[in-house]
């Protein structure tokens, strides 16, 4: 697959949300879909663009109430496709690098596959074949897959 850029991925990214993706499925708000997707989200931009991956604890009314995660690319450029969540006067304190997890619950595992899944669905071009069913092709040699 060619690489996707910022703006291509950010649209896909956004567009795969759903309550199934987020980290707290019972508090999923479609007013507000970027809502307790950063764990996932972050793990998938990490994925295509690389770079640092990045937290902070959060904080409402000077309460910790939650934890937040963006991306750092390798140019420096900070990508924080879930940021919009915050809506109600949250702060936050200092951000920390993280290295990958190579352990997580199976939910945050199935949540990252599930977004990861659709995200390289939206991004594949589809082509069609015969009698007018979708297909992808693998950009990477030709294949075409249902």
């Amino acid at each position: 697959m060619v690489q996707p850029t910022l703006e291509q991925l950010s649209a896909a990214v956004r567009a795969s949300w759903d309550r199934k993706t987020s980290d707290t499925p019972d508090r999923y708000d479609p007013g507000n879909p970027a809502r307790d997707q950063c764990g996932p989200t972050s793990l998938v931009v990490h994925d295509y663009l690389g770079g640092d991956l990045y937290e902070v604890e959060v904080f409402t009314g000077g309460v910790r109430t939650d934890h937040h995660y963006w991306n750092r690319l390798p140019d420096g450029t900070e990508v924080d496709l879930t940021r919009t969540q915050f809506r109600n006067g949250e702060t936050f304190g200092p951000a920390i690098v993280l290295p990958r997890p190579t352990h997580v619950s199976p939910a945050a595992q199935a949540r990252y596959e599930l977004l990861a899944t659709r995200v390289l669905g939206a991004l594949e071009p589809p082509t069609r074949v015969d009698h007018g069913q979708i297909a992808h092709v693998d950009q990477g040699n030709g294949a075409i897959r249902p």
